[in-house]
């Protein structure tokens, strides 16, 4: 898993518990977009930014849209790699593209891209990233990154 840049995304390992599956032991497909959000907060924690941090200093990032395509099945007890990819970094928003693969066999088991907005805690209205955790988004992500300014 590999990006286009030759930076390797970063990837989360979660395991499917019963309470992901539906009564044939197969993943519910809205789970799949619980994994991406765990991916996406564990890589603003692996960036040294806490999700809760921001909160308190009165800033939030919200889901503006999602598109997820399903491959194949995950299944109860599966070992799961989640990636949060930066493609895209706005003034106030950022692009991820998002895979889960099985860490068995690496099969590709869905992916996604998600347009997650930076907004203000207290009326939820659009504000710019801060500039810290936009630098830390720029340098993980190399050459690879588009910066569309918006």
């Amino acid at each position: 898993m590999r990006a286009q840049n030759g930076v390797e995304p970063f990837t989360h390992r979660c395991r499917v518990y019963f309470e992901d599956t539906d009564a044939g032991g197969i993943v519910y497909y809205v789970n799949y977009l619980k994994f991406m959000e765990r991916a996406r907060t564990e890589r603003l924690r692996d960036l040294g930014f806490f999700q809760s941090t921001l909160a308190e200093e009165g800033l939030l990032f919200v889901v503006h849209s999602a598109e997820a395509r399903y491959h194949a099945p995950a299944k109860l007890d599966d070992e799961l790699l989640v990636s949060a990819e930066v493609i895209e970094l706005n003034r106030a928003s950022l692009r991820f593209r998002q895979q889960v693969r099985r860490a068995a066999d690496d099969v590709l088991l869905c992916e996604g891209q998600f347009l997650v907005a930076c907004v203000r805690a207290d009326n939820l209205k659009p504000r710019a990233i801060p500039q810290a955790l936009r630098a830390a988004f720029a340098e993980q992500a190399g050459a690879g990154l588009s910066d569309a300014g918006e």
